[in-house]
C-alpha cells in the first residue's frame, strides 16, 4: 500500500532528503558546498535502497508513445474514423510553438534547461512545505522525472502489467528514487529538445486528450504550432489536474490556472507585461474553439458500417499481430493510417438507395442490404443498409452493429437466400464444360435425386440418396425443350435441374467457389459440406452475403479475374513504416471467352423483350448486365454490374424467415412480392446515381459472346412461343420424396418473377 508521507518519522525524513540529494550530485548536479558533507554522509543511510531499483527493460525513446490510429477513404484525405486507447498525435518538437513550450516549462519546470535530471531547488521547496511546515503536499520532480513517471505508467498500461502500473504511480520513497535515478540517466543519453518533446507528446492535457497536438486541435482547433500565449498557457495549465483544469469542465477554473502560467511565463521573461495583460483580458469562454473527442466507427456516419468492417478485416488478419489482442492494441495505440478502398460516392449512394427502398423506421421491419465492388481489384467500394450503426449497449431494433451485407466472421449474419441471382454461376459452369449456351435441353418438374450424385474434384463422393427433386417454374408447369441462355432470359428453375444433371452438382459448386463464392455463417462456408449442398441451391437454396454474391458477378465483369475482397489498400505505422495488409489474390479463374459470354447471356435477360430482368435496366442505355431473384416469398434479390462496379442487393429479415406477402412496406401494400418490385429499384438507384455522381462513362462493347460457347442459335420464332407455354409435366413414378433442410423443400423454389 501507498505510505502516507505525513506520518513519516524525521529519520525517514532525512534519510530520504538526503538520498534525494546523493543522486542528484550522482547525476552531475552543482549544490552548494555547504550541502555536500550532509551529502556524502547520508550514503549509508540510503544505499540499502538502492538494489531495488532497476532501469532496464524500459524503452523512453520519446517518439515511441500509443497514438491514435486513423481510418481514410479511398482519396486519401477523408477521415472516416479514429482508433485510440490514448487520443494522442505525436508531433516533432518543430511543430509546436516556442511559446507552447515555454509554457510548459514555466508552468512545470523553471529550471528545466539548468539541471541535470532532478531540480535541487524545487526538492528542497517540496520537502520543506510538504514536511516541515506541514503544508501541502507537493512533489517537487523535475519535468525529467514527471516524463519518466508518464512513460513508466503508459509502458505497464501497454503490456497490461497492472503491478507496474501500480508501481508506478505509488507514493513511496523507491518510486520517487527510481524516478530521479532514472531522470539522471536520461538527461546524460537524450538532449533538453527531445525531453521536452516527449513530454509534450505524452502528457495528459485534459479528459482523454493526450499530447500537446491533440490538446491544441481540441480546445482551440488549430495546430500546436499556432499557439499563442494564452492558448498555450490554457494548455499547460491543465497537466496539474487534468479532471478539474480540462477547460471543458470547468472554464472558470481553467481560466485561473491560465493566468497563474502567464504569470509565471512573464517572471521567467518569456513574455512581456503587455503580453501578459492581453493574453488575461480575453475570456477563456470566448477564446475556445472546442471539438468533439470522436472515437471508433460509432462516430463514423454513414461509413460507420463500412468502419466496422474494416476494423473485423484487421482483427481477423494476420498481418497487423499474432493474436486478437495484439490486433487490437495495434489499431488502438499504433498510430496507424490505415488507407481504406471506401469510395465515399458509392457509400453514399448506397445508403441512401437502402433508406429510400425501406425507410429505417419502417413498421415492416425488413432489412435491405447492399454491397458494392470494383471488379479486377477486390475493392470494396461501400455497403448500404436500412439501419443505424450502434455498437453500444442500448443498440436493437433497427439500431445494430451487425452489417447485413457481410460475412458472419466480418461482423454480419447468416446471409441470404440468392434465388435466382446463383443462376450465372450455372450458366459458367456449363460452358466449362464445353458446352454452348444455345444448346436445347430436356427438362422436367421431376428430377431423381440419385441422378445428382458426383465425385468433386478431391475425389469425395457425394450421393443424394433416394426420391426425387420436385421444382417448377413461377407458376408452375415446365418449358422443354429449352436452352440454357432461354432459362437465363425467362429465369426458369426447371432448365437448371436438367444442366445439372448433365455436368453434375460438384461441378457447380467448384465453379462457383472459384467465382468467390462462399456461404455466409462461419462454421460451413465451403458449400460442398454444408446443409446447402443439394440440387435446389442450383436455383439459389443457399445462403450468402451481399458483398459474396457482389464479388462473383464482379468475376464475369472482369473478365474472369477473381479477387478476394479487401477493404485497406495501405497502411503505415507511427514511424511512418508500412505494415503489409491482406491481398486481394487476383487471378484469372474462368476463361476470358466464357466470361465475355455470360456476361452476354446476362444481358439479354435485360434487354429481351419481356426478359425477367428487363426492369433493371440502367438510365442513359447503358448496356445492363443484371438478374433478378426471389426466395420463395422470403427473400428478394438484384445482383449485377457493369464493367466499373458491381452491386448485390437483398431485402428480407436477416434474423429469420418471414413472408412478405401481404404487407406494407414503404406504404405500399401487396398480395405478393418479387425481387422487381424492391431490390431491383434499389439496385437501380444505387447503381445510377453511383455512376453518375463518379462520372462514369459507358462501356457497350462488353459482353460479346464466342462462337463457341454461343453456339448455333436455336430461338426461331416459332421454338420461342413454344417455350413460353408451360407443357404437361412427366408422370411421377412412385417413390416418396426423403425429408430436406426447411430451406429446400418447397416446389418453386426460388423461381423469379413473371
Amino acid at each position: 500500500m501507498p505510505e502516507n508521507k505525513k506520518s513519516m518519522t524525521v529519520h525517514r525524513f532525512l534519510t530520504l532528503l538526503l538520498a534525494y540529494l546523493m543522486f542528484c550530485v550522482a547525476g552531475g548536479v552543482v549544490v552548494s558546498g555547504f550541502l555536500l558533507p550532509g551529502v556524502y554522509g547520508a550514503n549509508a543511510a540510503a544505499k540499502h535502497l538502492l538494489p531495488s531499483l532497476s532501469v532496464d527493460n524500459v524503452d523512453f525513446n520519446v517518439n515511441d508513445l500509443p497514438q491514435q490510429s486513423r481510418l481514410y477513404a479511398s482519396d486519401g484525405h477523408t477521415v472516416i474514423a479514429t482508433f485510440y486507447a490514448q487520443n494522442r498525435i505525436v508531433v516533432p518538437l518543430k511543430d509546436v510553438s516556442n511559446t507552447m513550450q515555454k509554457a510548459v516549462v514555466a508552468r512545470e519546470d523553471r529550471r528545466f534547461f539548468e539541471h541535470s535530471g532532478v531540480d535541487m531547488q524545487g526538492v528542497l521547496r517540496a520537502f520543506i512545505q510538504t514536511y516541515v511546515k506541514q503544508g501541502d503536499t507537493q512533489g517537487g520532480s523535475s519535468l525529467t522525472q514527471q516524463y519518466v513517471k508518464n512513460v513508466l505508467m503508459t509502458q505497464a498500461e501497454q503490456n497490461d502489467d497492472p503491478i507496474a502500473e501500480y508501481h508506478a504511480r505509488e507514493e513511496t520513497i523507491a518510486r520517487k528514487m527510481r524516478e530521479m535515478l532514472i531522470a539522471v540517466q536520461m538527461e546524460k543519453q537524450y538532449s533538453k529538445a527531445e525531453i521536452l518533446q516527449g513530454y509534450l507528446n505524452i502528457a495528459q492535457f485534459g479528459v482523454k486528450t493526450y499530447g500537446v497536438e491533440t490538446a491544441a486541435r481540441r480546445y482551440f482547433n488549430k495546430s500546436a504550432k499556432d499557439l499563442d500565449a494564452g492558448e498555450a498557457a490554457t494548455i499547460a495549465a491543465v497537466t496539474k489536474n487534468p479532471a478539474k483544469f480540462d477547460p471543458t469542465v470547468d472554464v472558470k477554473a481553467s481560466q485561473e490556472q491560465r493566468d497563474i502560467v502567464l504569470d509565471l511565463m512573464e517572471q521567467q521573461g518569456y513574455i512581456s507585461a503587455k503580453q501578459r495583460d492581453e493574453a488575461k483580458a480575453k475570456p477563456l469562454d470566448q477564446m475556445l474553439h472546442v471539438q468533439e473527442v470522436y472515437a471508433g466507427c460509432q462516430t463514423a456516419g454513414d461509413a460507420a458500417f463500412f468502419c466496422d468492417y474494416v476494423t473485423k478485416q484487421i482483427l481477423n488478419s494476420k498481418e497487423f499481430g499474432k493474436t486478437p489482442e495484439a490486433r487490437n492494441r495495434l489499431l488502438k495505440e499504433g498510430g496507424l493510417d490505415i488507407y481504406t478502398t471506401l469510395d465515399v460516392n458509392a457509400n453514399n449512394a448506397a445508403m441512401n438507395a437502402a433508406r429510400a427502398t425501406i425507410p429505417v423506421d419502417d413498421p415492416s421491419g425488413f432489412e435491405v442490404a447492399l454491397a458494392a465492388i470494383r471488379p479486377g481489384t477486390g475493392e470494396v467500394l461501400g455497403f448500404g443498409l436500412n439501419r443505424t450503426y450502434d455498437a453500444t449497449e442500448k443498440s436493437g431494433g433497427t439500431r445494430t452493429a451487425i452489417n447485413y451485407a457481410v460475412d458472419e466472421v466480418d461482423g454480419g449474419g447468416q446471409g441470404f437466400m440468392t434465388g435466382s441471382t446463383w443462376k450465372p454461376i450455372n450458366i459458367v459452369s456449363w460452358m466449362q464444360a464445353g458446352k454452348s449456351v444455345n444448346q436445347p435441353l430436356v427438362t422436367s418438374t421431376h428430377y431423381p435425386l440419385s441422378s445428382f450424385n458426383c465425385k468433386d474434384s478431391s475425389g469425395q463422393q457425394h450421393d443424394f440418396g433416394g426420391g426425387y427433386w420436385d421444382v417448377t417454374n413461377s407458376g408452375g408447369g415446365n418449358v422443354s425443350p429449352e436452352t440454357p441462355l432461354q432459362s437465363i432470359v425467362r429465369s426458369h428453375n426447371t432448365t437448371q435441374g436438367a444442366i445439372a444433371q448433365q455436368i453434375s452438382l460438384c461441378s457447380i459448386a467448384d465453379t462457383a467457389k472459384d467465382m468467390g463464392y462462399h456461404n455466409s455463417a462461419a462454421n460451413e462456408m465451403d458449400l460442398k459440406s454444408s446443409q446447402y449442398f443439394h440440387p435446389p441451391f442450383t436455383i439459389g437454396a443457399a445462403m450468402a452475403s451481399p458483398l459474396t454474391m457482389a464479388n462473383v458477378y464482379a468475376t464475369i465483369a472482369a473478365n474472369g479475374v477473381e479477387c478476394s475482397p479487401i477493404a485497406i489498400k495501405k497502411v503505415t505505422d507511427k514511424r511512418n513504416k508500412q505494415i503489409q495488409v491482406p491481398s486481394a489474390n487476383c487471378h484469372q479463374a474462368i476463361d476470358p471467352k466464357i466470361a465475355q459470354t455470360a456476361a452476354y447471356v446476362i444481358n439479354q435477360g435485360v434487354s429481351t423483350p419481356g426478359g425477367e430482368a428487363a426492369t433493371t435496366q440502367l438510365d442513359g442505355g447503358r448496356k445492363t448486365f443484371a438478374k433478378t431473384g426471389t426466395h420463395e416469398d422470403k427473400y428478394m434479390l438484384t445482383g449485377g454490374f457493369v464493367p466499373q462496379v458491381a452491386s448485390f442487393v437483398a431485402v428480407g429479415n436477416a434474423e429469420h424467415q418471414e413472408s412478405f406477402n401481404g404487407k406494407t412496406i414503404n406504404g405500399v401494400s401487396r398480395g405478393a412480392w418479387y425481387g422487381m418490385y424492391i431490390a431491383t429499384p434499389a439496385w437501380k438507384q444505387f447503381m445510377n446515381d453511383y455512376l453518375k455522381a463518379a462520372n462514369i462513362p459507358a462501356d457497350n462493347d462488353y459482353g460479346k459472346p464466342d462462337d463457341k460457347y454461343l453456339g448455333k442459335v436455336q430461338n426461331t420464332q416459332q421454338q420461342q412461343q413454344q417455350q413460353r407455354a408451360p407443357i404437361a409435366q412427366q408422370p411421377r413414378p412412385a417413390v416418396t420424396q426423403p425429408a430436406q433442410p426447411a430451406e429446400a423443400q418447397p416446389a418453386q423454389e426460388a423461381d423469379d418473377e413473371e
